[in-house]
């Protein structure tokens, strides 16, 4: 259950952190709650993932997870570059995240 609620805080991550572009500096309100209720949700999720899971590895595949998903959702959504070499440093990332799990103790 851990590594579902680490997930879950991870994909909120990515809703907060596009939420801050919608936002536009937190002056348009329904983007604004929506981002500030997606910080809440994905920090209290993380702290429940922490109960059981290495803090190291936790933090790594919540940042990881919030990484590779805005960076995709940045292409998509933002028109934001789609270069060979970005994407490939992408990979990695998620590369990074599946050691992380497969090396975990739960």
């Amino acid at each position: 259950m851990s590594w579902v609620a680490l997930i879950s805080a991870g994909l909120l991550e990515i809703g907060w952190a596009v939420g801050l572009k919608y936002s536009e500096g937190f002056t348009r309100f329904l983007p604004s709650v929506l981002t500030g209720l997606s910080m809440v949700l994905s920090l209290g999720l993380l702290g429940y993932a922490l109960k059981s899971l290495p803090i190291g590895t936790a933090y790594a595949v919540w940042t990881g997870v919030g990484t590779v998903g805005t960076a995709l959702l940045g292409i998509w959504l933002f028109g934001e570059s789609a270069s060979a070499l970005r994407l490939a440093c992408i990979g990695l990332i998620v590369a990074g995240i599946v050691g992380l799990k497969w090396v975990a103790p739960h």
